[in-house]
């Protein structure tokens, strides 16, 4: 990877995932107007007087229509400025039992639904292909819906991965808020209107704009709380609605996020370190799977550990960011030979050459400036989890360290807050409780043990909607790709009946097949943790 590439991927394994906030010269930058509160049972836009999309061939994928749709920058002002959106649809394979559009959204944030359409013929599966035009969206800030971005090489030098100082603290918000600016400036009018609040009037204008009169929905991960809160705001323009590995939008402080978060991956260390003890398939059967991982994280912390096969030096946030990762299949096979690389200097294998970072982003020349791609800023936008001091933060640490001993913390939990401290001004959307008028229809997924989004995530924004879940008592983020045959028929026959699975489903475990699940074709919630 490139040196100035490489300047950058330094300083976002630090701690800045996605935040950002005041002027180079040190002015805060202005709060944003708010959002409209959220109106139930408002009847959105009418799809008999709605734009259609202009429906074209593809040039890099044969049998998919592309299109934009043009939506204001600011739904407050809809005579104001303007962006499009980037769209793609794959038209129904049976049109005589066509039943309407199902709309798609990945994750990441960052995840271009555009391209999941476009090269992922695995998903969605082919009962729904057969009865629905499927169609995927860029949502604004991501892809080709003008992208957030940001200088590849940040101006400051990168902050401590886990300020101890006051003066450290100071030099983490100092770089939040430079590096949000210069995003900023790079992004143009939309920067201020990343929230989830506006996709979800973009996603009601998307529905209009295919010709539907109720949406029919799929998000994962981060698209969860696009669905929740379209279905918050619209509740009578619902037709189906699958929300798989909930977000819990009504978490508001950085203790919770940060222990919801460190429970849900420790709980997935433990499967894994199971799967070990029972499996001859793991390298590391026969062994102490923990005190393996405690020497691997005692090297990484002496410094000087590169990622096998690449040029990346492994810090502590990036080894867990990449254990992680690897929980997500889950991959417990690469990942017990990735311990055992890292331990002994051995030469990577095939499976730990897949966990590998990517780490060379996609570089645009703007305004005579090296850009690259960050919708992570977003999460900034969408939540508010005030972190004061590095004292504050020693004391998270010291307590997470009670709540997974072995992963020690969840790099999601961690950097979310982190990264946004001194960027306050950008939230846009309120936290609360996923309150839902009208009882709209909406199904639930959840993994019993996933890395990203725990299963406390999804129980709770059930319990407070009163939604239907279909649990999957196996492992991984993304329970609709768990090879749970299980899982997949409820949740198709869902979208083409909008009949629920009965209360209180489970689905059982799937072993992953000498130690690989298909990793779910996303972004993950925050790709640029990988360093």
């Amino acid at each position: 990877m490139a040196s100035r590439s490489r300047t950058r991927v330094a300083a976002f394994a630090s701690a800045t995932m996605l935040g950002m906030a005041a002027v180079l010269g040190g002015a805060p930058v202005a709060a944003a107007a708010p959002e409209p509160a959220v109106v139930p049972g408002n009847t959105g836009l009418d799809e008999r007087t709605a734009t259609r999309v202009d429906w074209q061939p593809c040039a890099d994928a044969p049998g998919v229509q592309c299109g934009t749709l043009t939506v204001p920058i600011d739904w407050n002002r809809p005579d104001g400025g303007t962006i499009d959106l980037a769209l793609a649809r794959r038209p129904a394979t049976d049109p005589a039992r066509r039943i309407g559009s199902l709309v798609i959204n990945p994750g990441g944030p960052g995840g271009s639904g555009v391209d999941v359409v476009k090269y992922d013929h695995a998903f969605p599966s082919a009962d729904l292909q057969q009865r629905f035009d499927i169609v995927g969206f860029d949502p604004r800030g991501v892809g080709a819906s003008s992208p957030l971005l940001c200088p590849a090489v940040p101006s400051l030098p990168a902050p401590a991965e886990f300020p101890t100082t006051p003066a450290t603290f100071a030099a983490l918000k100092r770089f939040n808020q430079v590096y949000a600016e210069d995003c900023r400036r790079l992004t143009g009018p939309v920067f201020g209107y990343l929230d989830t609040l506006s996709v979800v009037q973009d996603l009601d204008a998307i529905r209009a704009a295919v010709g539907d009169s109720r949406l029919t929905y799929y998000g994962v991960s981060y698209g969860t709380l696009i669905g929740q809160q379209y279905a918050q705001r619209y509740p009578n323009r619902v037709r189906a609605l699958v929300a798989d590995s909930n977000m819990d939008h009504s978490i508001s402080s950085a203790w919770r996020f940060m222990r919801t978060e460190a429970t849900g991956v420790e709980e997935s260390f433990d499967e894994f370190v199971a799967w070990c003890q029972r499996s001859t398939e793991c390298v590391l059967h026969g062994q102490d799977v923990r005190q393996v991982f405690r020497q691997v994280r005692a090297k990484v912390a002496a410094g000087g550990v590169v990622y096998p096969g690449t040029d990346l030096t492994v810090t502590p946030i990036l080894l867990l960011r990449v254990v992680t990762s690897a929980l997500y299949g889950p991959e417990w096979r690469g990942l017990a030979e990735l311990l055992v690389v890292l331990r002994d200097d051995a030469a990577p294998t095939a499976a730990v050459a897949r966990l590998a970072p990517e780490s060379t982003p996609t570089v645009t020349a703007r305004g005579g400036q090296a850009a690259v791609p960050d919708p992570l800023l977003i999460l900034c936008h969408d939540w508010r989890l005030p972190v004061r001091s590095a004292a504050e933060l020693a004391g998270y640490r010291a307590a997470l360290r009670l709540v997974a001993p072995d992963m020690t913390l969840s790099p999601l939990g961690w950097l979310v807050p982190v990264s946004c401290v001194g960027l306050e001004d950008l939230h846009r959307n309120p936290h609360g409780p996923l309150s839902l008028s009208g009882k709209p229809s909406v199904l639930m997924l959840t993994s019993r043990y996933d890395p990203s989004t725990p299963y406390e995530w999804t129980m709770t924004a059930a319990r407070q909607s009163g939604v239907r879940v279909l649990h999957y008592d196996g492992w991984g983020h993304g329970a609709y790709f768990k090879n749970s045959s299980c899982v997949v028929s409820a949740t198709d026959n869902y979208l083409i009946t909008t009949r629920l699975p009965s209360s209180g489903t489970h689905c059982p475990a799937v072993e992953p097949a000498n130690g690989l699940t298909k990793q779910l074709p996303v972004v993950p919630i925050a790709p640029r943790m990988w360093g």
